[in-house]
């Protein structure tokens, strides 16, 4: 799966930008501020950064020059328009600029776009164990079996299977699948998981959700 980091101190901005990246079947990192962002990437190395220009502790330029560096694709995020700008996003190595307010559409199109440059495609399909995951469609397949399964329930494995034997935080699913905002009770986590281990649990006996005590999740094959 491809990973894309995404960096921008305004909380709203980063998290509709996870959103939509999300959707498209992308993995993504978030940092708040691009020192953030490098701590990151030492444990997380990304495929392409959406980067802001204006930040704190250090300039989406400053951030660009360290990430294109490391050989990392890089696609400026800012409120400025102005020529001068843009050719300093250039200088420091950015592959594209799109300027604020955006629309989602134009952004995941030259993100798609300098993918391609760089030869990396996003694969629709999460294969693990002897189930078939299509992001595109929502379809599930295990076996000659195929699922339609409600959207969070979906969303939810779709994370689980991104990473086999990780073991995600509740909150970071919760963060994903739900949404930073989200007030519901805590238990839909627990009762979204019970559903996929009873679903799943006949027509794939491969796959197993195992509860981490205290911490969240994690999806393992029985091979």
């Amino acid at each position: 799966m491809i990973k894309i980091l995404v960096v921008d101190d305004d909380e709203k901005i980063l998290q509709l930008v996870s959103i939509h990246l999300s959707r498209e079947g992308y993995s993504v990192i978030k940092a708040s501020n691009g020192q953030e962002a490098l701590d990151v990437t030492e444990n997380d190395f990304p495929d392409l950064a959406v980067v802001d220009v204006m930040m704190p502790k250090m300039d989406g330029f400053t951030l660009t020059k360290e990430l294109r560096a490391m050989e990392i694709p890089v696609l400026l995020l800012t409120a400025k328009g102005e020529l001068a700008d843009k050719e300093k996003g250039f200088l420091a190595g950015s592959d594209d600029y799109v300027v604020k307010p955006f629309e989602p559409k134009e952004l995941l199109y030259r993100i798609q776009a300098i993918l391609r440059r760089y030869d990396k495609t996003v694969d629709p399909m999460i294969k693990i164990g002897s189930l078939k995951i299509n992001q595109q469609s929502y379809e599930v397949q295990a076996g000659k079996k195929t699922l339609l399964l409600p959207l969070k329930e979906f969303e939810l494995l779709s994370v689980l299977a991104s990473r086999e034997n990780h073991v995600f935080t509740r909150e970071f699913l919760i963060d994903r699948v739900w949404g930073m905002d989200y007030e519901g009770d805590d238990q839909t986590l627990n009762v979204h998981i019970k559903r996929l281990r009873e679903k799943f649990r006949p027509i794939a006996p491969d796959i197993k959700i195992t509860t981490m005590r205290g911490v969240g999740y994690k999806l393992e094959v029985n091979k």
